[in-house]
């Protein structure tokens, strides 16, 4: 059990890190793309904060 919750952490750090860091061009894009029905809050202020202003 232990070596399956080790790999499921390791797997969940490796995709963290492709991820599009906020606020650079490609998040603004990624997130354009979005529904905006589906945006937490904290995405929406990041985006109207680095995408907007």
């Amino acid at each position: 059990m232990k070596k399956i919750a080790t790999l499921v952490l390791a797997l969940s750090f490796g995709l963290a890190g492709c991820a599009p860091e906020v606020g650079s061009k490609e998040w603004c894009e990624d997130l354009k793309e979005k529904d905006k029905g589906q945006w937490t809050a904290e995405e929406a202020k990041d985006f109207t904060k680095h995408c907007i202003f």
